[in-house]
């Protein structure tokens, strides 16, 4: 997902998107949405959230942040 992407859905829940990182505010979303805001720290490659819809990017950036 794209940030012009990330930052519509963010406003969605009446979240703040200026100054905020693709992480943080992937990571504010997930809080809104009920989630844990665990973006990004799959750093084993393991998540039991099969239903996020972060999924794919997360384990991406993960390997990227943790390497």
């Amino acid at each position: 997902m794209n940030m012009q992407e990330i930052r519509g859905r963010a406003k969605d829940f009446g979240i703040k998107t200026s100054h905020l990182s693709k992480l943080k505010l992937i990571q504010e979303i997930q809080l809104s949405e009920g989630n844990f805001n665990c973006f990004a720290s799959a750093t084993e490659g393991e998540c039991d959230q099969m239903n996020c819809s972060w999924r794919d990017d997360c384990f991406a950036a993960a390997k990227k942040l943790h390497s």
